[in-house]
């Protein structure tokens, strides 16, 4: 058994051009990161090396010590990680002051996790301290629907968490908790890590204005299909505005509480009326 025969290491290349195919990753677009598991760690041991020095992020993440994540290459593009995942994505282990990362496998050609990579480690370690360490993966994406709608909505969790929403009955299910919002900033430093954690300490995914999506879940499958979800939403909605005819009827309150009700999730009270 090689390296890119376990089971993490298959999902992650999956996930990485399930995303290509939907369009999300124009050029070397989006990042992907996993927090690995005890077990997946052990059975990936024996392909890893220590030469490689320790990098300081910016920022430090105390319950995230000793662990290991596999994530996109810095400039590397996702449409081919599925050809040659040893030189476009890699796996890191954080020292034990939590503010260090070095490679310990892949990127055989050279490179550095994704520059986003800051916001991804702080995000993990909110999103495992907020669901007592279930959650494992952060995805970002250039979701193109979702990004014109942060040119004409407020940039508030309400008002797109409602326009989404209301935009397709699945979504409150998906997401009951709603979205956030992060303004425009400069992405790949420890501002926007910081800005994006904060919001991340309430909601699964965070819009990034003018940029993409960000979300977070316990697996593969599910972080996907919330990307997904949202995405499909925000098109929905856009399309509808491109009618020209303006809103006649929508998916009210009252039935985004019965929508809760019958699938027994509870909605965000801020966004209910």
């Amino acid at each position: 058994m090689g390296v890119l025969d376990i089971t993490a290491i298959q999902g992650f290349i999956k996930m990485c051009n399930d995303g290509w195919l939907q369009g999300w990753h124009e050029r070397n677009g989006g990042n992907l990161t996993y927090r690995i598991r005890p077990e997946e760690v052990t059975e990936l041991k024996p392909f890893f090396t220590y030469e490689k020095p320790w990098v300081n992020m910016g920022v430090r993440a105390q319950n995230m010590t000793g662990e290991y994540f596999i994530a996109t290459g810095s400039g590397k593009f996702l449409r081919n990680v599925i050809l040659e995942p040893q030189n476009n994505i890699c796996i890191v282990e954080i020292n034990e002051a939590g503010d260090s990362y070095r490679i310990v496998w892949g990127l055989e050609q050279g490179g550095k996790p994704t520059s986003e990579f800051p916001s991804h480690f702080m995000n993990h370690s909110v999103r495992a301290a907020a669901t007592n360490g279930e959650y494992r993966v952060i995805y970002h994406a250039h979701t193109p629907s979702l990004i014109a709608l942060t040119y004409i909505l407020p940039l508030d969790a309400r008002s797109f968490t409602r326009a989404l929403w209301q935009s397709a009955t699945e979504c409150p299910v998906v997401f009951p908790g709603g979205v956030g919002v992060v303004p425009w900033m400069v992405p790949g430093g420890a501002e926007i890590a910081l800005a994006t954690s904060e919001l991340m300490k309430k909601y699964d995914a965070a819009v990034w204005a003018h940029h993409g999506l960000f979300v977070s879940g316990p697996d593969f499958d599910i972080t996907f299909g919330l990307m997904h979800t949202i995405e499909k939403a925000a098109d929905i909605y856009v399309r509808i505005l491109s009618c020209g005819q303006g809103i006649r009827q929508t998916i009210t309150d009252e039935n985004l509480k019965a929508i809760a009700r019958e699938f027994g999730v509870t909605l965000n009270p801020e966004f209910i009326d």
